[in-house]
């Protein structure tokens, strides 16, 4: 039945919300005749001509809004469908009007440049399960090659492959930007959606050259789709859960609020923290927030943790409950919107229900479940996060897709082929000589022998190119594929260069091909059929980081900020404890909860077994990585660790010798240590990020998350869920404020993990080459001196032998 209605209001566009046409027109003549507006077809685009010089007419940011405009008509189904005219939507349904340009959902850089031999571009958007589109327009900017034929070339719309409009290029817009109005049938859209422009470009009437430079259309990155959104009505039903908290087709950042009755205890947040993590487990890119309230409502789907002596006064009314419970409901002042009650007879209860909710959500259906026992039947190891790819075995490239279709390109210029590696950040690869990668591929053969080549890089540095053949190689092409014609298969070892990898990579295989293409005078022409070229990395390729240790020099903020670490170390952080303060406010909760998430979207798992405290003496002598939120225990109060403190509206930091220019160089040590350690009082807010040596145990660290108002949290939570703002933290030290994010290192080094006495010694020895040098002029002086003993002791003996 919602199937059914959402494709019904998929119809729902009446004729007046259908735009009108704008009729093209030469510059000179909207002086002389005042542009009258012509009703269009449910096909017809509008489109027009702009002048050069008209420029960022699009605005860049989406727009939302609860109300459609009053002028526009919804609930009406397209003209010369049986029942046009009926309503099928309440005219009181809640609906979202929301602006998607290309500069956010195109890939990067956002424009794109369409040629004769690269001809489609496209964007690319989902449909969460608990809305439907009544309305869509697609807003184009674009400049036309001067050298175009006009009429002869256009730019073709297509909706999941279905023919939206097509917009000929005319005289008045060669060489000029140009706008263009598209309506989009919301009929052919679905749960996943694609927008796709294929440029159709002629320069001469002839023996044309699709390689000619002269065939191009620029597509602005202002252009955008424009889309209204309506709500529909979802029944109680946790079968289809995690929506409508969550849904995977919705690619903005999750912001899912938290709502309490008061202040929680410990084991009340240790609860929410289950489920902001699990949430934020699946979340992954997009990003998450979990606002928290305490006894009040938001406006939008959000979580709920009461028990039968302590709930929100929205829930006094609602009967207690027996075990642990969750339970879907409608908002109390809004159908549309659902709450998720995780109801219990006490906190314990809650833990309960929210580790029901990250490990055996897949049971649910109904409005409510009741959740027994939850029994762990594996421990955790370390660095076995989901998200992190394998150092026990090599792993597939298989194994590392994220789509079906991801390892494989087609065109005449294949797009290129990425993978993304995610790295413990810890793991020690200075002295490597490379990483192993068995690659498997296969392409289609240059029909020639040319420069036709596939090259690999690495986090957008080159690596290596090797030559595509079109004969048989013994080192490179071992077998062709009788399944397509000219299709050969490659294998060959690969070394990557270890220290161009870090947290999080990206491998790319790009096949670039000489495609010669025949030519011809005019009256000598030779016509041609293109043929796509298919390059296929295989699903048995395997990389390997089974032969290397995890060390790393601490602190090192860009670790946490990037990956969690050192707290992801164990993906369910068992071995991490997290220190409140006693009472937190909600800008104390908001930032346990982002944390949490954060972690979970880094690590790919919830956080079931971490440790929360709200009192400092519980962590003196632990065995285990802290986390501190609100205020640094007197207990990890040390002046000589501790490089730097805010409360209220003072904090002191202290300042090292020397900063690097590059936040990718490491200062020796006379260079972090602190010249200057100064006070300042402000009323602005501000907040900070420290990390700092546990006292208790070496092998363990203390990162503090600080603020000293509830603005500076503000500060603290959206810096940490903005990845331009996390790429800028390093070191020991960052402080953010309304003007960005600023990094020092500054203090002692200490160093996590194990590595052989060997392998330590040249780390050691890495940053002294002078020091180096002289060991190594000394071992070589006592190797020489050892040979030598030996020398004269075999002479020895072969002369004693001879005497004899």
């Amino acid at each position: 039945m919602k199937r059914k209605l959402s494709w019904l209001c998929a119809v729902a566009v009446g004729i007046s919300a259908l735009p009108s046409v704008i009729a093209n027109a030469a510059p000179g003549d909207a002086a002389d005749t005042p542009a009258m507006p012509v009703v269009a077809q449910a096909t017809d685009p509008v489109i027009t001509a702009a002048p050069a010089q008209t420029e960022n007419v699009v605005p860049n940011q989406p727009v939302e809004g609860n109300t459609l405009p009053a002028q526009q008509t919804v609930g009406q189904v397209m003209p010369g469908v049986p029942g046009a005219n009926a309503p099928v939507v309440a005219d009181n349904v809640p609906s979202r009007d929301v602006r998607l340009t290309f500069a956010q959902i195109a890939p990067p850089p956002g424009s794109m440049v369409l040629r004769g031999i690269n001809p489609n571009g496209g964007i690319e958007f989902g449909m969460r399960s608990d809305e439907v589109v009544s309305k869509a327009m697609l807003n184009l900017e674009y400049t036309p090659s001067p050298a175009l034929l006009p009429v002869q070339s256009q730019l073709k719309v297509y909706l999941n492959d279905e023919l939206m409009g097509v917009l000929p290029v005319t005289k008045e817009q060669l060489g000029k930007k140009t706008l263009a109005q598209v309506p989009i049938n919301p009929l052919f859209i679905t749960d996943f959606n694609r927008v796709r422009l294929e440029f159709v470009g002629h320069y001469r009437d002839v023996c044309e050259n699709p390689a000619s430079s002269t065939l191009w259309v620029d597509i602005g990155r202002s252009s955008s789709l424009n889309l209204t959104y309506q709500t529909l009505a979802v029944k109680n039903d946790l079968s289809a859960f995690p929506v409508p908290f969550f849904d995977s087709r919705d690619n903005r950042m999750l912001n899912l609020p938290m709502v309490f009755a008061g202040a929680p205890d410990v084991t009340q947040q240790h609860a929410a923290t289950i489920v902001a993590s699990w949430f934020g487990s699946r979340s992954g890119w997009r990003g998450q927030r979990f606002p928290a309230f305490y006894d009040k409502l938001p406006d939008r789907n959000a979580i709920v943790f009461a028990t039968n002596a302590k709930r929100p006064s929205f829930l006094r009314d609602h009967p207690n409950v027996n075990a642990p419970t969750i339970e879907m409901i409608d908002h109390p002042d809004n159908p549309y919107v659902k709450l998720l009650v995780v109801f219990g007879r006490d906190d314990n209860d809650l833990v309960q229900a929210a580790k029901g909710i990250a490990q055996g959500n897949v049971l649910f259906r109904g409005n409510s479940v009741t959740v027994g026992d939850v029994k762990p039947l594996l421990a955790r190891k370390p660095y076995d996060a989901p998200n992190w790819i394998r150092t026990d075995r090599p792993v597939t490239f298989g194994e590392l897709k994220t789509y079906e279709e991801q390892l494989q390109s087609t065109g005449l210029e294949p797009s290129p082929i990425s993978v993304s590696i995610n790295l413990p950040p810890d793991l020690y690869l200075l002295r490597s000589t490379g990483i192993d990668l068995n690659l498997n591929y296969r392409y289609t053969a240059p029909p020639t022998k040319d420069s036709s080549r596939m090259d690999i890089s690495l986090n957008n540095q080159f690596l290596q190119s090797f030559p595509l053949t079109s004969t048989q190689d013994t080192n490179k092409l071992l077998l062709r594929l009788p399944l397509l014609q000219g299709l050969l298969d490659g294998k060959t070892d690969v070394k990557i260069p270890a220290l161009k990898l870090g947290a999080v990579n990206q491998l790319r295989f790009n096949f670039q091909y000489m495609n010669p293409l025949p030519g011809g005078s005019v009256d000598n022409c030779i016509t041609f059929q293109t043929v796509q070229n298919n390059v296929v990395i295989g699903d048995d390729s395997t990389i390997d980081f089974t032969k290397y240790h995890h060390f790393i020099a601490m602190p090192d903020l860009r670790a946490f900020a990037n990956a969690g670490f050192p707290f992801s170390r164990m993906a369910d952080l068992s071995d991490s404890i997290v220190v409140m303060p006693k009472a937190p406010n909600e800008g104390q909760m908001t930032t346990l909860l982002d944390a949490m998430g954060t972690f979970g979207a880094q690590t790919g798992l919830p956080a079931i077994n971490v440790t929360l405290t709200d009192d400092g003496s519980q962590i003196q002598g632990k065995d285990a990585d802290i986390l501190v939120i609100g205020t640094i225990p007197e207990k990890l109060k040390n002046d000589e660790r501790v490089d730097l403190l805010v409360k209220a509206t003072e904090a002191w930091v202290r300042t090292p010798v020397r900063e690097p220019n590059s936040p990718g160089i490491m200062p020796d040590t006379g260079d972090r240590k602190a010249t200057a350690q100064t006070n300042v009082n402000s009323s602005g807010p501000m907040a900070a990020i420290v990390g700092f040596q546990s006292p208790f145990n070496d092998q363990r660290s203390v990162v503090a998350l600080l603020a000293d108002s509830p603005r500076g949290y503000a500060l603290l939570n959206n810096a940490m869920n903005d990845s331009g703002k996390r790429a800028a933290m390093y070191g020991s030290v960052v402080i953010i404020r309304d003007s960005g994010v600023n990094s020092l290192r500054v203090g002692d080094v200490y160093y996590v993990g194990h590595l052989p006495w060997f392998e330590r010694m040249w780390y050691a020895l890495a940053n002294h080459p002078v020091l180096l040098a002289f060991f190594a002029a000394i071992s070589v002086i006592l190797l020489a001196w050892v040979l030598w003993r030996l020398l004269r002791i075999i002479s020895r003996r072969r002369l004693h032998s001879d005497h004899e």
